[in-house]
């Protein structure tokens, strides 16, 4: 392994006595000179003097903060393709990471029940305590020693920009089966930010459990640079699965741990904390959260003071406040809008129309596609899961399927994670940056409770563009009437049922 490049691993936790311990997870190799691997603390919980409520402290563990003293393990990959060596390695310390902490707090409020790892039954049974989640050990590792070694290329998380691409590594189900899933990969893209420095990190790259531990890479022309270890590989949301992964930036993990690990930390390269600028037709500049009363989703900017949403997002009646994503030199407060058209019940199409009380400064209308390529790469933004906390959130995926209807399309299937609040987003091609539609929804098996945030359907541009400009230049409302006049395959696509049939589940 060359010094600098990051090396994952996976960690076992056993005690003293033979036989199965409490539980695997993945690992980093910081280090090589001395051997040094960063992992959750979560598996050392059985083995904790004060019990659970050691995770309610502020100060690093030491292993005399232990009874009795674990014995862990590192596995890494062997010279042999499948095979794996196992490594003997003793506790530094189990260490808390405040910034990590905080973002946490203010981010994912008690009110929403958030909840990470498994489903709320299966983290019971298990004994999981959310209080450990912002907890890290370090291990050393002698036999990893390396003379000419030296800490992997790393890069700070404050240079993280929403939609940036991201490479996740770890060992999913931990220490079970190495042999099959030692540093599996998978891709994403940064969906949200939150706290100092971009302490907590989301990304939609698919990870499972076990992979906790493992690193978060940027892609760099002089080899990948690790940014964030995962903290969570499942974020759920009340009954919802949200399907993106919890990151833990490094940068500040090594901060909390500075005064334990007892070696200095090379320094970041100047570079790396340089903030990307965004450009000028930058798709988070044509999102917009819309709150109608106690609900709220998101919308799409046509024109300074012209928005699109979804009907059920405005249907309450309340007093109507659109706030633009902020952006360099735009006001980022709250604007009265009024809803000019809103679709019938019974329409297929869930669309709403809303005029601003003033211009949006600074805003550059999207691009609108006229074509829609099956297989192709795109992104949706909206203000679902901890948008409103947060700013809107950015998932990738691809274009999965077209459904036309009467020689046109109708209906646009998407892989992107949708959740609760991100109706009414713009559907973006990553190829053109185009705007291609506006998200109505995620799907619902509901003969099972079950929320699939990976099928989602989308409102084609195409159909209501046309309309736009009608009404852009009439502005009479029954520009958008034709909307509820669908013709009966556009409503038996959105009913998601072959016409006839029996009602869909979906």
């Amino acid at each position: 392994m060359a010094a600098e490049v990051p090396q994952c691993c996976a960690v076992r936790v056993r005690g003293p006595d033979p036989g199965p311990g409490p539980g695997g997870c993945s690992g980093i190799v910081l280090s090589l000179r001395p051997a040094l691997v960063l992992c959750p603390a979560a598996p050392f919980a059985p083995f904790l003097r004060a019990g659970p409520a050691a995770w309610c402290g502020s100060c690093p563990l030491p292993p005399g903060a232990l009874r009795p003293c674990p014995r862990p393990r590192v596995l890494l990959c062997g010279a042999e393709r499948g095979a794996v060596r196992e490594l003997g390695a003793r506790l530094v310390a189990l260490v808390p990471c405040e910034a990590f902490r905080r973002a946490l707090e203010r981010g994912f409020g008690r009110a929403e029940r958030w909840r990470f790892g498994a489903a709320e039954e299966e983290a019971e049974a298990a004994g999981a305590d959310p209080r450990a989640l912002p907890w890290f050990a370090w291990l050393r590792v002698p036999a990893l020693d390396a003379p000419g070694g030296g800490w992997a290329l790393r890069a700070s998380a404050g240079c993280l920009r929403k939609g940036q691409a991201l490479l996740a590594c770890g060992t999913p189900f931990g220490d079970l089966c190495p042999e099959l899933f030692l540093n599996t990969l998978s891709r994403g893209v940064v969906s949200n930010l939150a706290g100092e420095e971009n302490a907590l990190v989301l990304t939609d790259a698919r990870c499972l459990p076990g992979t906790e531990g493992g690193a978060a890479f940027l892609p760099s022309p002089d080899g990948p640079r690790l940014v964030a270890a995962i903290a969570a590989s499942l974020c759920w949301k009340g009954a919802e699965w949200v399907g993106l992964t919890l990151l833990c930036s490094l940068a500040a993990i090594l901060r909390s741990s500075a005064a334990v690990l007892g070696v200095a930390v090379p320094p970041l390269p100047a570079w790396v904390a340089a903030v990307p600028a965004g450009g000028g037709h930058d798709p988070l500049g044509w999102t917009a959260l819309v709150e109608c009363g106690a609900t709220w989703g998101s919308g799409v900017l046509l024109a300074p003071r012209m928005l699109l949403t979804c009907r059920h997002v405005v249907a309450a009646g309340a007093p109507l406040h659109v706030t633009p994503a902020a952006g360099p030199g735009r006001d980022v407060a709250a604007l009265r809008g009024r809803v000019v058209f809103a679709t019938e019940e019974s329409s297929p199409f869930d669309v709403a129309v809303v005029e601003l009380e003033k211009n949006v400064p600074g805003f550059l209308p999207p691009c609108l596609a006229n074509t829609f390529l099956p297989g192709e790469e795109v992104t949706v933004v909206g203000f679902g899961a901890l948008g409103r906390a947060c700013g809107p959130s950015v998932t990738a995926g691809i274009l999965s399927a077209v459904v036309a209807a009467e020689g046109h399309p109708v209906m646009l299937q998407t892989t992107c994670a949708v959740h609760g609040g991100s109706s009414g987003g713009p559907l973006i091609s990553s190829r053109t940056g185009c705007l291609l539609g506006i998200v109505a929804s995620n799907t619902r098996d509901t003969s099972v409770g079950a929320t699939y945030p990976h099928l989602n359907f989308c409102i084609p541009i195409t159909v209501l563009q046309p309309l736009v400009v009608r009404y852009r230049r009439t502005r009479d409302p029954d520009a958008f009437a034709g909307l509820n006049r669908a013709a009966r395959g556009v409503r038996a696509a959105w009913r998601l049922q072959q016409q006839p049939g029996p009602p869909s589940k979906l």
